[in-house]
């Protein structure tokens, strides 16, 4: 708190602004705004909350963006006609760094110092609305292309983004179609997946619009 008051003072905080929470109760907090958390009885209720529509697209950054750069991502979330825009920094390092790329199949470890979560909804449920907000998204995620990771350009896999590719519709998807979005999204450590993925579900059982392929 102190820290954040004395490196961003533009941002006002004030001890009353900082809520003290478990992860469990901070996903009451983050999505649907329960606050004070008195029960976790809300987490039960599987109807959605709300009903926009949204797309989320991500990068990670290797490198400190400079200030033209942070310029440009703010005359972006100013557009008149977009509904609600965000992007998020998430910072990384810590005990992450700690952990070697290969332990876990996410591979977005040391060497990285935050994820970029850019988000866009929209309740117009009209084709004109939909084009509009998806063009948006698009732009801002070309404009930051020279600015985050490369080779490949890496993506966060909860946020699945299927403008980087996707499984055939019916029958077997390739590896090398697979690889497009496995590899931003696991690294070195897709080819370990395909593996795990051949042995344990030879007939790709469990499938979604990004899974794993079999070999």
């Amino acid at each position: 708190m102190a820290t954040l008051s004395t490196t961003f003072p533009e941002l006002g905080l004030i001890k009353q602004d900082c809520v003290e929470a478990s992860w469990v109760e901070s996903t009451l907090i983050i999505p649907i705004g329960v606050q004070p958390i008195e029960s976790l009885e809300p987490l039960l209720n599987r109807t959605p909350t709300y009903l926009d529509s949204t797309k989320i697209k991500s990068d990670y950054v290797k490198e400190p963006i400079s200030e033209a750069t942070i310029e440009g991502i703010w005359q972006r979330l100013k557009a008149q006609d977009i509904e609600t825009s965000q992007v998020i920094f998430v910072p990384y390092g810590g005990r992450m760094s700690q952990i070697s790329e290969s332990e876990t199949p996410f591979p977005h470890r040391a060497g990285y110092l935050f994820k970029i979560a850019y988000v866009v909804g929209w309740k117009d449920q009209s084709l004109k609305a939909k084009k509009t907000h998806i063009s948006w998204i698009r732009e801002i995620y070309e404009y930051m292309a020279p600015f985050v990771s490369k080779s490949p350009r890496a993506a966060y896999t909860n946020y699945r983004d299927l403008d980087i590719g996707s499984n055939n519709k019916y029958g077997k998807t390739s590896y090398k179609r697979a690889s497009i979005w496995g590899m931003k999204y696991f690294g070195d450590n897709f080819d370990r997946l395909v593996y795990v993925k051949t042995k344990v579900d030879p007939y790709d059982f469990f499938r979604h619009e990004q899974s794993i392929p079999t070999l």
